[in-house]
C-alpha cells in the first residue's frame, strides 16, 4: 500500500509541518482562537442568563399571573414578544378590586427601588421590594430567622423589614444578629423582624432573591409617595383554569383601563417571551463574533497558499515517489483542518477559563452542544478555506514542481 494513502501518515506529516513552523501556525490560528472563544463566551452568557431567569420564574409556580403596565406586543420576523413598558403604574384600588375575585388566592402589589440600607455606620445598596404580606407566599420564600410581616402589620403600617440572607450577613455579624435591630432604608428607620432562608443563585451583577429587602407598602410612603405599583402579581386558585383566571382579571382591569394599558401573562407566556428574546440576542451576537472566524479563515487561506509555494519541491518529490493528486489534496486539506481545529480547541479552553471568571459576576454555562459546535465550526472553516490552496498543490506535476523550485 502506498504510504501516502494511509490516513495516519498524512496526519503525521501534517502535524510535523505545523510544528516546524510553530510561530506561523500560531499566528494563523489566532483568528480562529479569537472567533471560537468569542462565540462560545457569548453563547455561554446567553444560555446562563436564560437558564437563571427560567429557574426564577419556574420557582414561582405555574399558577403565577403577572399584570404589567403596557401591552405585550408581537413583532419581529421570529415572532417573539416583548412588553412595551410605559410610565403608567397601577393604584391601590386595582389591588382591592382584584382581591374580590374568587379565582385568585393572592394578589400582590409590587414596587421596587434600589436604596441605601444602613446599619451601625455600615452602608450597602440593595433592591427594596415594597409589597404586602402575600409576597412571600407568591414568590415561595421561606423564613430562616424571626418572622415575616403579617396582614395586621401591613394594616397598622408597621415599619418592619424582612431582609434577604445577603443584606443580613453583610450588614450584621450574622443573620441571627440582625433580628430586632434597626436599619435605615432611605430616610426611614425600620425594625428587622425576619431574615429569609438562603436560596442561592444569581451573583455579581445579577442579584438573587437573597440580595433583596422587603417592607410593607403601607409604611413606605416616603419611598413611594404616589402609592403607585409597577406590577401586580397574582396567584390563581387553580392552575388548570389559568386561562379563565386571566379572563377574570382582564374583565376587572378593563372597567378602568383600556386594552393597551396593561398585559396579563402567565408563567408559560413569560418564559416563551424570554426564550424568544434571548434566542434572537444570542443569534445576533454570535453572528458578530463569527466575523472573527471568517477573518481566521482568510488567514488560513493565505498561509496555505504560502505553504504551497514554499513546499513546491517537496510536492514534486512526493509525486515522483508515487503520491497521487488526491494524496496531495488530502495532505493540504488535513493540514488546514488540523490548523483550524487546534485553534478551535485553544479557543474552547480560553472560553472555559473566561466562563469560570465571568461566573463571579454573571451566570454562564457551557453545554456539550457548544463544545461540539466549536469543534465542528473550526473544522469546517479549515476545510472550506483550505480547498483552493489544496487544489493548486494537487495540480502540480512532478517535473513542473521540481523545475519551478
Amino acid at each position: 500500500m502506498n504510504k501516502f494513502k494511509t490516513l495516519s501518515t498524512i496526519i503525521k506529516n501534517s502535524v510535523a509541518d505545523l510544528i516546524r513552523n510553530k510561530l506561523r501556525s500560531f499566528l494563523t490560528m489566532l483568528g480562529i482562537i479569537i472567533g471560537i472563544a468569542s462565540v462560545i463566551l457569548l453563547i455561554s452568557l446567553g444560555l446562563g442568563l436564560k437558564m437563571y431567569i427560567q429557574e426564577q420564574f419556574e420557582s414561582l409556580g405555574s399558577n403565577l399571573v403577572m399584570i404589567m403596565p403596557g401591552k405585550m406586543m408581537s413583532g419581529g420576523g421570529a415572532g417573539y414578544q416583548t412588553a412595551m413598558m410605559s410610565g403608567f403604574k397601577f393604584e391601590e384600588k386595582d389591588i382591592l378590586s382584584l382581591q374580590k375575585l374568587d379565582s385568585l388566592s393572592a394578589v400582590v402589589p409590587v414596587f421596587s427601588r434600589v436604596l441605601d440600607i444602613a446599619s451601625d455606620g455600615d452602608n450597602k445598596i440593595y433592591e427594596t421590594i415594597i409589597s404586602n404580606e402575600e409576597i412571600f407566599d407568591i414568590m415561595n420564600m421561606e423564613i430562616g430567622y424571626g418572622r415575616l410581616f403579617r396582614k395586621n402589620d401591613v394594616i397598622k403600617r408597621k415599619k418592619f423589614a424582612v431582609l434577604g440572607f445577603g443584606p443580613a450577613e453583610k450588614l450584621f455579624s450574622s443573620p441571627e444578629a440582625a433580628l430586632n435591630k434597626n436599619v435605615k432604608i432611605g430616610d426611614q428607620a425600620y425594625k428587622v423582624i425576619g431574615v429569609l432562608e438562603k436560596k442561592g443563585g444569581g451573583g455579581g451583577a445579577i442579584p438573587s432573591i437573597d440580595d433583596h429587602v422587603f417592607i410593607p407598602h403601607t409604611s413606605a410612603i416616603s419611598i413611594n409617595p404616589g402609592k403607585k405599583f409597577m406590577a401586580i402579581y397574582a396567584k390563581a386558585e387553580n392552575e388548570i383554569d389559568i386561562e379563565e383566571t386571566k379572563k377574570d382579571i382582564e374583565e376587572v382591569m378593563l372597567k378602568k383601563y383600556s386594552e393597551d394599558d396593561f398585559s396579563v401573562s402567565d408563567q408559560k407566556e413569560l418564559l416563551s417571551s424570554i426564550n424568544s428574546i434571548f434566542d434572537i440576542i444570542s443569534l445576533v451576537l454570535t453572528g458578530i463574533a463569527a466575523i472573527s472566524l471568517v477573518v481566521g479563515g482568510i488567514g488560513i487561506l493565505n498561509i496555505m497558499y504560502v505553504s504551497v509555494v514554499e513546499r513546491t519541491k517537496e510536492i514534486g518529490i512526493r509525486r515522483a515517489y508515487g503520491a497521487t493528486r488526491r494524496d496531495i489534496l488530502v495532505l493540504f486539506l488535513t493540514e488546514s483542518a488540523l490548523l483550524s481545529v487546534a485553534g478551535g480547541f485553544i479557543g474552547l479552553v480560553i472560553a472555559q477559563l473566561g466562563v469560570l471568571a465571568i461566573r463571579q459576576f454573571f451566570p454562564a454555562y457551557i453545554d456539550l452542544n457548544s463544545i461540539i459546535l466549536a469543534l465542528t465550526v473550526s473544522w469546517s472553516v479549515g476545510l472550506i478555506f483550505g480547498v483552493l490552496p489544496a487544489i493548486q498543490a494537487s495540480k502540480l506535476t512532478p517535473i513542473e514542481a521540481i523545475r519551478r523550485d
